[in-house]
């Protein structure tokens, strides 16, 4: 069975996160979306609890979709599999490509054994991002293009618990 592991803070999940999953749903066995810790992100919408529960509300239409936590590196988490995994990551733009070829050269490094699969954005993504949705959200803006409907009012009660 193949893995692929689509790692993340998903602080929120996007529909584009949302894309990726789907699509990669459809082409491995078994799609871990992993809630990661990350270092350069210091304030977060949401906690990692709460991430993996917003995730899981979105994902539940997928049969062959978990999600899970994991503190360390990726490529660290992905030695857990016995029967290999692959690391999947979408890419909106020439700035994605350049921090997560990089990315994907230090994972490959560090477990020889990983590979890494670029997933291009669909169009209509290309320009979203979580950090574009809690601006959103906090301006009260609707939220129906930008997130799945199963976690939109989750983050309009955040935004205004935080304004």
């Amino acid at each position: 069975m193949k893995t692929a592991i689509y790692p993340g803070s998903f602080d929120p999940m996007t529909l584009g996160h949302l894309n990726v999953i789907r699509r990669a749903s459809g082409i491995f066995d078994h799609v871990v979306v992993c809630i990661m810790k990350n270092a350069g992100k210091q304030r977060h919408m949401f906690s990692t609890t709460e991430r993996v529960e917003l995730a899981r509300k979105c994902v539940e239409r997928f049969p062959n979709v978990e999600v899970t936590t994991f503190d360390g590196l990726v490529a660290e988490y992905a030695a857990t599999f016995p029967e290999g995994a692959v690391i999947v990551k979408g890419l909106r733009a020439n700035t994605d490509f350049e921090n997560e070829f990089q990315m994907a050269l230090i994972n490959k490094k560090l477990n020889p054994e990983l590979d890494t699969m670029f997933l291009t954005a669909t169009e209509k993504y290309t320009f979203l991002s979580s950090s574009v949705v809690r601006e959103l959200a906090t301006y009260k803006a609707d939220l129906t293009d930008f997130v799945p409907f199963e976690i939109i009012e989750d983050i309009q009660r955040r935004a205004a618990e935080k304004n």
